[in-house]
């Protein structure tokens, strides 16, 4: 069973993920996704399906929240490991005036854990 290493693993991947998103780095980001990468968007009325490729794309035309000084926040709710292999982590990031609610699904590589499934909502937010 997966213990302390991989949670720290998985921590560290995601700060490379919230920071990759904050500063719409693809590159970043590249190391954070398996290159089967399922991008989903549950938002209503907005639902959208992608992979990694179309996802980076559209990363790199964002202009980075970090270049504008975005306030940004960020939570792990919950790291799940079942078994050596996979995992769940349960998110949330605040950022370009949105609420961002994460469900990320994990797969251990050669090159370690990747985020293999980005299922997001969007609650907007309430000043």
């Amino acid at each position: 069973m997966t213990g302390a290493p991989d949670e720290v693993a998985v921590r560290s991947l995601m700060k490379r993920y919230f920071d990759g998103l904050y500063h719409s780095d693809s590159t970043v980001l590249r190391s954070v996704f398996h290159d089967d990468l399922t991008y989903v968007n549950g938002t209503i009325g907005t639902y959208e399906h992608m992979g990694l490729e179309a996802y980076m794309t559209r990363i790199d035309a964002r202009t980075p929240p970090a270049t504008r000084g975005d306030p940004r926040e960020e939570v792990i709710e919950r790291v799940v490991f079942k078994g050596d292999q996979i995992g769940l982590v349960e998110a949330r990031m605040t950022m370009m005036g949105r609420n961002y609610q994460d469900l990320l699904t994990l797969i251990n590589t050669e090159d370690g854990w990747r985020v293999l499934t980005k299922v997001f909502s969007i609650v907007e937010r309430k000043e």
